[in-house]
């Protein structure tokens, strides 16, 4: 009893003493995720260099998702996954034959590119507000996060379509309105333009700032290199925009090598806790049931002695088999292009941009540079010249064919946004006989985003 007046007697006084700041709590400061404010104005050279390694991590949180999804819709592949069938059934369209927001974890599409877009404009926002860093660097860093931003930005793009997407987020609580996608694609040319012109006035050395393995390992350290970058994400979406010569010019001003290593460009790094592992690496021959396999169709189609599918298809002892909504799934080879967890992964590749320039050239009419581009992967494939016809139509069916090869399963979703593209995402195409599926042409704009706009509207 004494103890217990003690402590009101001890309650009271602290009350009597300060009656007001007694009850009022000050803001932590949580040293792990600072606020915007903390960097927003004059931050240190140090706090901008963690925005920038932040951003080279959000880049690559699109990967998983995005390349087993749009894989998975284009049949490049199947993410096969037998403790839940909605892996196959919602992302096959086994049960739902249109692509709706209610369908199984397909936001991290639309989310974590955004998410990337954010991070970016916090470090253009910072290195533009502090005097820790020159106009040049200033220039170089904030071209180098736009880049990235218009890459993500792209992502969304091709899984949303004719949804159209979200361009204007600076401002969380009052986001711009959806634009069509034309004016998107314009939208992030102009950003690849402005980040290119930054580049430009971003000095002739290094990049001021540390980047991952990733960039400088492969060559992407210096700012001449990044402008290269800048231009290959151009080249991909001058492709997107049927802009035929665009696609010729930036390619040509990007890391394009005719000649040189296919397998040239900048990677996601990885490593072990705690950092994260390779997303798309599975163990060889693994006793699971859980897995990206090669869809069916994709060796099926194989020409003869492609190294292409030597180097990246491993045959299992055992499929890897579900049955999902009654319908049996077996993949008997699986990927094989890491070879472990912490391999790093290619986001940008030579190899594209000697199959871009084939397409321009083919659709231009210039048809013996595109048959040069073209019998460069062919050649590199192992399976000797092209000799075929040489119609506009001919070529583009034998560059779509080679895409399918070159770009298996990289972390974009090349075939489903190729025959879209194209007008091919039919049945012909996208073979939907074994898992009796549907073909999307888009993703849904997620419920979230709907809310919002009605919540805007009546407001």
């Amino acid at each position: 009893m004494k103890k217990t007046r003690l402590y009101l007697s001890m309650l009271a006084g602290l009350m009597l003493l300060n009656s007001c700041s007694f009850f009022e709590l000050e803001a932590p400061n949580d040293p792990n995720n600072p606020s915007l404010g903390s960097v927003s104005q004059n931050a240190s050279r140090t706090q901008v260099q963690n925005l920038v390694t932040g951003l080279e991590s959000r880049h690559r949180d699109y990967v998983f998702n995005v390349t087993m999804l749009f894989g998975t819709m284009g049949r490049e592949l199947w993410y096969l996954n037998a403790s839940d069938p909605r892996w196959q059934t919602d992302w096959l369209g086994m049960n739902n034959r249109t692509a709706n927001p209610n369908m199984f974890n397909y936001l991290p599409t639309y989310t974590n590119p955004y998410f990337a877009i954010r991070q970016g404009l916090t470090v253009v926002d910072a290195v533009r507000n502090t005097n820790a860093f020159t106009d040049q660097e200033k220039n170089a860093v904030s071209g180098f996060a736009k880049t990235i931003m218009a890459y993500q930005y792209l992502i969304v793009a091709m899984g949303q379509y004719e949804n159209g997407i979200r361009m204007n987020i600076a401002d969380i609580q009052n986001p711009g309105p959806f634009v069509p996608l034309p004016e998107a694609l314009t939208q992030i040319r102009q950003l690849l333009d402005e980040a290119n012109t930054e580049l430009t006035n971003g000095g002739t050395g290094n990049f001021p700032l540390r980047l991952t393995s990733g960039f400088t390992a492969n060559g992407f350290n210096t700012i001449a290199s990044l402008r290269q970058l800048n231009r290959a994400i151009a080249a991909r979406l001058a492709v997107y925009r049927q802009d035929w010569q665009g696609a010729l010019e930036a390619a040509n001003a990007s890391f394009y090598n005719a000649t040189g290593n296919l397998d040239a460009g900048p990677a996601h790094t990885y490593g072990a806790p705690p950092d994260q592992f390779n997303p798309l690496f599975f163990v060889l021959n693994a006793n699971v049931t859980t897995m990206m396999v090669v869809h069916p169709s994709v060796l099926r189609d194989t020409l003869a002695n492609d190294a292409r599918v030597r180097a990246k298809f491993f045959r299992r002892t055992a499929p890897v088999s579900v049955t999902s909504d009654g319908t049996p799934l077996s993949g008997q080879y699986q990927d094989r292009r890491f070879p472990v967890n912490t391999s790093e992964l290619k986001f940008f590749r030579n190899e594209e941009l000697v199959l871009i320039v084939a397409e321009a050239n083919a659709q231009l009419g210039n048809t013996q540079a595109a048959l040069a581009a073209i019998n460069r992967i062919r050649t590199a494939a192992g399976v000797g010249n092209y000799t075929g016809a040489t119609t506009r139509e001919a070529l583009i069916d034998e560059i779509l064919f080679q895409r399918r090869y070159s770009l298996w399963a990289e972390p974009w979703g090349h075939r489903w946004v190729d025959l879209r593209r194209y007008n091919r995402l039919n049945a012909q195409n996208v073979d939907v006989t074994l898992d009796r599926g549907s073909i999307f042409r888009q993703l849904a704009r997620p419920q979230a985003e709907i809310n919002w706009d009605e919540y805007v509207l009546t407001r």
